[in-house]
């Protein structure tokens, strides 16, 4: 990922000889949304409905899977120990904002049962969509100091699915 200031300094950029064009030909480029703090918020849906959000730090970067299988911990740093700091994911308490019943209402328009949509707020507060993952992960560690548990919430659902299915002779 690399970031511009100016337009033109994307498109010299793109016509240079350091861009190295994707294998499927199709360049992704989005608008840098600067926000008043380093942290993204993500909406996490099963059965369509709002389960909770989970605010992440990009302080450093964006690299923002919240899936278990994602860290890297001590596989980074070979020191060992590091001094503890505030967790990358955060389950946020009482979040309720207009956005979550667009999001619904946009699930279900969709017919997609679970998702977890991301959006980032500009200084003026704007909200900026910009992720929809239904192939969603969870962080056990935000989801067990939050007390809510995705997974759990999705397996609620399947046995739900499953009891639908059966047939009786």
């Amino acid at each position: 990922m690399k970031t511009f200031e100016k337009h033109s300094k994307a498109s010299e950029y793109l016509d240079g000889g350091e861009f190295d064009p994707s294998i499927d030909g199709i360049t992704l480029i989005q608008e840098y949304i600067q926000a008043p703090e380093p942290f993204i918020t993500r909406c996490e849906f099963v059965g369509g409905k709002f389960v909770y959000a989970v605010q992440v730090d990009t302080s450093e970067g964006f690299e923002l899977c919240p899936a278990d299988a994602c860290r890297i911990d001590d596989l980074f740093c070979p020191v060992g120990e590091q001094p503890e700091e505030t967790p990358k994911f955060q389950v946020v308490e009482g979040f309720d904002d207009p956005i979550i019943a667009k999001y619904e209402e946009f699930l279900r328009q969709n017919d997609i049962a679970v998702a977890g949509i991301e959006f980032i707020r500009n200084a003026a507060g704007e909200i900026f969509t910009y992720d929809v993952n239904t192939n969603t992960n969870y962080n056990s560690d935000a989801e067990a100091a939050a007390g809510k548990f995705g997974m759990l919430e999705l397996a609620k659902l399947l046995g739900k699915e499953l009891e639908k299915s059966k047939v009786t002779v």
